[in-house]
């Protein structure tokens, strides 16, 4: 399984603080599977930047291949 290949699994993300001053990713997906990702507050804010990236690539993906951006 890549980055690009499709999947039929449908999954709850949920992202917060936890009481140990951690910032947990929680994944919980309609079969029970629950995986929760616990990150100091810096690995946080790198993953972060890294979804901010991620996101302006696809957007600029996206207008180069003639899609309508999204408001």
């Amino acid at each position: 399984m890549g980055i690009n290949d499709e999947q039929d699994i449908a999954a709850n993300l949920q992202i917060g603080p936890t009481d140990r001053g951690f910032v947990r990713i929680f994944v919980a997906t309609q079969d029970g599977l629950e995986i929760p990702m616990d990150f100091d507050p810096d690995e946080a804010l790198e993953i972060a930047e890294e979804i901010r990236s991620a996101a302006e690539a696809a957007r600029g993906s996206a207008r180069r291949k003639g899609r309508p951006k999204s408001s």
